[in-house]
């Protein structure tokens, strides 16, 4: 009877390393490349188009903007006043007002929406940085916010302008201010609403605080009718964002208060202020 012969060593597949060398190392076939604030723009860019109440939003504040600008438009040209001596482009001012309640709220929302799903977790895992999302987040909210409110208040300027073709012509200035400067200022009043929703964490609540910074100043100075109250009454009614806004369409709602451009560098310097303030509470709190 034959005697069982041990069995054949097989050799070791190429990946495990023989018994008493060295591991062999592996080499990813993903780049590792180092991240910067374009990758997190362009997270965020994906984050913000992908959500349905992004496009709800700012549909609303098109057709608001653009439905109420060009309703006033139809309704003063049937109309057999005088507009030899008005403004034609001060007929958009109606339809943004109301209008940028949407980019308030969506303001917010780019921010506090993920505290309220718990999103955020997931963001700072993907990106440590904090202040680099919430760079990320402002860039790229203020691109899209001015883009759209770019587009909406100069076709309804340009179609405003030809109904009214007795008023008089704007001047180039008058063009700017309020295309492109307008712009800039809802822009502004929504990186505003952004910084809010970080610093409150909380959407119903950054959107209660911003609408009534918008309203409750010229609301609060209409019922003010002690004389002792006067002065203000006046500061209220100058510096409101209703007024502040009108100032864009040369149409202020007072005689005195911010003129020319100067609301726009007030809203740059309050967005500035409270953006520090978002910044520096984003690096003390957890997520």
């Amino acid at each position: 009877m034959s005697t069982p012969q041990p069995p054949t060593p097989q050799a070791a597949p190429a990946w495990q390393a023989a018994p008493g060398s060295a591991y062999p190392s592996y080499t990813s076939p993903i780049p590792v490349v180092r991240a910067h604030l374009g990758h997190a723009i362009a997270s965020e860019w994906t984050k913000l188009r992908s959500v349905r109440s992004t496009m709800w939003t700012l549909g609303v504040f098109v057709l608001l903007v653009v439905g109420i600008g060009l309703l006033t438009g139809f309704i003063v040209s049937a109309s057999t006043s005088d507009m030899s001596g008005e403004n034609a482009l001060s007929l958009g001012f109606f339809g943004l007002l109301l209008g940028s309640m949407c980019i308030i709220t969506l303001g917010v929302l780019t921010t506090a929406s993920d505290y309220g799903t718990g999103m955020v977790r997931t963001t700072m895992v993907a990106c440590p940085s904090r202040g680099r999302v919430l760079a990320a987040k402002a860039v790229v909210f203020f691109l899209v916010a001015f883009v759209v409110t770019l587009v909406s208040t100069v076709f309804v300027a340009m179609v405003d302008v030809a109904l009214l073709s007795e008023a008089r012509e704007p001047s180039g200035g008058e063009w700017l201010k309020a295309t492109f400067g307008v712009s800039l200022y809802i822009a502004l009043l929504g990186l505003l609403s952004l910084a809010a929703g970080s610093v409150i964490r909380h959407s119903a609540g950054a959107i209660t605080l911003m609408i009534g910074l918008v309203l409750a100043p010229l609301v609060i100075a209409l019922f003010m009718f002690s004389e002792s109250l006067v002065d203000l009454r006046e500061a209220l009614f100058e510096y409101s964002i209703p007024n502040q806004l009108s100032v864009f369409y040369s149409s202020s709602l007072t005689e005195t208060g911010p003129s020319g451009w100067e609301p726009l560098w007030i809203a740059l310097g309050v967005t500035a202020v409270v953006f520090a303030g978002a910044f520096a509470l984003l690096e003390k709190r957890d997520v």
